[in-house]
């Protein structure tokens, strides 16, 4: 009971003269009780009513040496029990001949172990880094200074070429400052080297679409350890344009948080809608066919309308080719702002804007 409350029933007493047997009757308080609170506020007034902290808080009188005891059986693992402990305790206090401590200041002594510290003696250094270890929100500042690619398998079936019921994946390059989508690709098999040097492709070029202003060469791509990212395909392709190639750390997906945030959204707002969806439960029963069989649908529900790659490069199906032109006209990369003004695979010269920007167009 703070001061305002015992104020609230002496102010009874105090100002309309209400006899303190009669609070302690229809209040529930003692009648001592509330002469002590008469004194008090006679005496100092309304500050007295308060409650006065005591000088030896947050000490204890226990050993140094039990409480220390109590600490490292409470971080074994397995963990025992408060009575476990309590009874451990008592047994080496018997055989000291100090006095015991009560089963409260045991269970006190356990409570007040820092979080952080029980974690990792019990759960370990993953189960820490998880829970207590601060993580650093990191924002490129402007366009194409990074892009982020990764993959993941929908949750939805679809028939493939041959009328199989399969689950696609879908390959996405993500622009960091602005977390616009540069490029993507639906396969029905695995990700790959060639899958993903499409989505690679298709993000660095120009887009026939008006509103999808997203093109140029980034200074830097984020990805997994996969081993798409990893091949000597995909890692020449893009020394030849001068990208750095930024791995992140292993069995961290909090290093990719943008991607893994889109993921979520298709899987949970887009995908629910449409026939074929499946639950997150059967998610994990159906497989994958391992056979790559990549398709580029033309609406934009599903898919941009730009040529399919594998249409204007047949051989190119599965090489890195197409992926070493700057642009759809232009036989090498280029990092300024370069637009070409027709939407064919391949049309006459460009019109070049002059910018010093390595992105083609600012995200709208």
């Amino acid at each position: 009971m703070d001061a305002g409350q015992r104020w609230h029933i002496l102010r009874l007493h105090v100002e309309d003269q209400i006899p303190l047997a009669t609070l302690a009757r229809d209040c529930g308080v003692g009648e001592r009780t509330l002469q002590r609170w008469h004194a008090r506020y006679r005496t100092g007034g309304y500050g007295a009513l308060g409650d006065t902290p005591r000088a030896d808080r947050g000490t204890r009188r226990v050993d140094p040496d039990l409480v220390r005891l109590v600490e490292r059986l409470a971080l074994t693992r397995p963990r025992p029990t408060v009575a476990t402990i309590h009874r451990v305790v008592a047994e080496s206090c018997a055989a000291t001949g100090q006095p015991a401590p009560s089963y409260s200041t045991v269970r006190s002594v356990v409570a007040g172990l820092d979080p952080g510290m029980v974690t990792l003696a019990l759960d370990g250094p993953a189960s820490y880094r998880d829970r207590h270890e601060l993580l650093l929100r990191r924002r490129a500042d402007v366009p194409n200074a990074v892009w982020q690619a990764d993959h993941t398998m929908l949750d939805i079936h679809v028939l493939d070429q041959a009328g199989q019921r399969v689950r696609p994946w879908l390959s996405v390059v993500l622009d960091d400052h602005s977390r616009a989508v540069c490029g993507y690709l639906l396969a029905a098999g695995a990700p790959s080297a060639a899958n993903t040097a499409l989505a690679l492709r298709q993000a660095i070029w120009h887009k026939a679409e008006p509103d999808w202003p997203q093109c140029g060469v980034p200074d830097v791509l984020y990805t997994d350890h996969g081993s798409d990212f990893t091949s000597h395909r995909i890692g020449d392709t893009l020394n030849a344009l001068h990208v750095r190639v930024i791995h992140s750390a292993v069995g961290r997906p909090q290093g990719r948080g943008k991607s893994e945030r889109f993921f979520g959204t298709i899987n949970t707002e887009l995908l629910t809608r449409l026939p074929g969806h499946i639950t997150p439960r059967a998610a994990s029963a159906p497989t994958a066919p391992t056979a790559p069989s990549s398709t580029q649908p033309s609406t934009r529900s599903s898919a941009p309308t730009t040529p399919d790659p594998t249409e204007s490069y047949g051989s190119h199906r599965t090489t890195l080719g197409p992926l070493t032109g700057g642009c759809r006209a232009c036989p090498t990369p280029s990092r300024s702002s370069t637009a070409c003004s027709s939407p064919s695979p391949r049309p006459g010269p460009c019109s070049v804007t002059a910018s010093t920007s390595r992105a083609c167009a600012t995200p709208r």
